[in-house]
């Protein structure tokens, strides 16, 4: 029943004979590793879109200012409604009138797990807790994060952080979000996207055209 009700408010919002998301269902999970998309969002305001898989859908969150490599550096991420798991692959403008009008690039994607190990039951239990430790293994972002519940505001929509862990590719010497303005599938900036732009180059080549690499450095013990 759950898994069934799990999208009801993503559905709720959209009109899918106008806009092109995919209307999708919660699906059982296939394959051993975890899925991550992060969709850079050109809505009312822009912003980054986390997602992780988690029992057949996407646990969503919206991060006004992106991602930050510097482990002191905190990220407000405001938790949203669960979205199908097809998603990950959603490219493209949302039109006018349509709930978060806009331009969506897939700004990176890849696979994630828990840091301790464990799988899925892992994730869930630290969502459930609101303290996620992860691993992402993506073009961009790598290494271990966390989310951290903080508290629910006003409308009780649920605040998270998210930060960066101390470990080999943690620094303060890049901004990623400055730095990647391209998607990691079709190489094309949100202007193109936007003008309806075909792909450049697609799969690894795009995610070659622009891929800040963090400096590696000698592990610390993270004490995120």
């Amino acid at each position: 029943m759950a898994r069934k009700r799990a999208l009801i408010e993503y559905r709720r919002k959209r009109h899918f004979d106008k806009t092109s998301e995919p209307a999708g269902r919660p699906v059982r999970k296939r394959g051993k590793r975890l899925r991550f998309v992060i969709q850079k969002h050109a809505a009312s305001r822009l912003h980054f879109d986390l997602r992780l898989e988690l029992d057949g859908v996407m646990k969503s969150w919206a991060v006004p200012k992106g991602p930050s490599y510097d482990p002191r550096v905190k990220r407000l991420a405001m938790e949203v409604e669960d979205h199908p798991i097809e998603y990950n692959a959603f490219e493209g403008t949302i039109p006018e009138g349509e709930y978060g009008a806009g331009t969506v690039m897939i700004w990176d994607r890849g696979t994630y797990a828990p840091e301790d190990g464990r799988g899925e039951p892992a994730v869930r239990a630290g969502f459930e807790r609101g303290d996620l430790k992860i691993v992402l293994r993506g073009k961009r972002m790598l290494g271990g994060w966390v989310l951290v519940r903080t508290r629910r505001d006003a409308r009780g929509r649920a605040q998270w952080l998210l930060i960066k862990h101390r470990d080999e590719v943690a620094t303060a010497d890049i901004d990623v979000v400055a730095e990647a303005t391209t998607s990691v599938t079709t190489g094309r900036t949100m202007e193109e996207i936007a003008a309806g732009v075909s792909a450049r180059r697609t799969g690894a080549g795009a995610s070659r055209r622009k891929r800040p690499s963090p400096r590696r450095r000698r592990s610390t013990r993270s004490t995120s």
